[in-house]
């Protein structure tokens, strides 16, 4: 049996950001990427934690009930939540620079690059724009822009947070964990705790990586969704 892969994206960005990522990984199995609320498609939607993990149980059932759950920042936290509610049709779950607990310190920044960014006449979308194409690959940097820079939605990202606790729910899910980060990503500042609490982890760290892990080096990160998809596929065969 294939797992299928369900791809979560970062704050801000959409699923238009894993396009080099799905290339690698759908030659071998079925992926899907997830517009978040207020994010690509759904922008001007309002960002609440219920309603994201909704739109992550929708990728799930489409993808055909059960599937490996990756998330990457913003995507991270949200794939906890969704794991806790969904249980067993989260077959394992992949976070990816989403190993920091939320904190008033740590929405700060994004408070002021929203104060910043919304100031301009495009809300900040060309500022965004040239500082993923310093970042990323140019295609995935070009994906970005695409799918829009939705600046707009860090206060609504904010309220959400202030009552999500996420080392009590990845507690309550029970499936393998893998916490995938960078050596030089900021959010890894917790990720001993996040490993801690979850009933069955792996911590893997990437040298040199930062926070972009994921869109900065795609074909090492699907290697390594691969690799952990593949592990997954012989536990269900077993």
């Amino acid at each position: 049996m294939t797992l299928p892969v369900v791809l979560v994206h970062g704050i801000r960005l959409s699923g238009r950001c894993w396009v080099c990522v799905t290339e690698q990984i759908g030659a071998e199995r079925p992926v899907t990427t997830v517009d978040l609320p207020g994010h690509g498609r759904h922008r001007g939607e309002l960002f609440t934690m219920s309603a994201a993990v909704d739109t992550v149980r929708t990728a799930v059932e489409q993808a055909g009930g059960r599937a490996l759950l990756v998330g990457h920042s913003l995507g991270g936290y949200v794939g906890i939540a969704a794991a806790a509610e969904l249980g067993e049709q989260v077959a394992g779950l992949v976070l990816a620079g989403s190993t920091c607990v939320p904190s008033k310190a740590m929405a700060v920044p994004f408070r002021l690059a929203h104060l910043f960014l919304s100031t301009r006449r495009d809300g900040g979308e060309r500022i965004g724009n040239r500082m993923f194409e310093a970042a990323l690959p140019a295609r995935v940097a070009s994906a970005v822009g695409e799918g829009g820079i939705a600046t707009e939605v860090i206060p609504d990202i904010a309220r959400a947070f202030r009552s999500f606790d996420p080392l009590t729910e990845l507690g309550r899910y029970g499936g393998p964990v893998w916490l995938l980060n960078g050596s030089r990503d900021h959010f890894r500042i917790h990720e001993h705790r996040f490993a801690a609490a979850a009933t069955r982890s792996r911590l893997l760290v990437v040298p040199r990586a930062g926070h972009y892990l994921p869109l900065a080096e795609p074909q090492l990160f699907a290697r390594l969704i691969r690799d952990i998809a593949d592990s997954c596929d012989t536990r269900i065969d077993r």
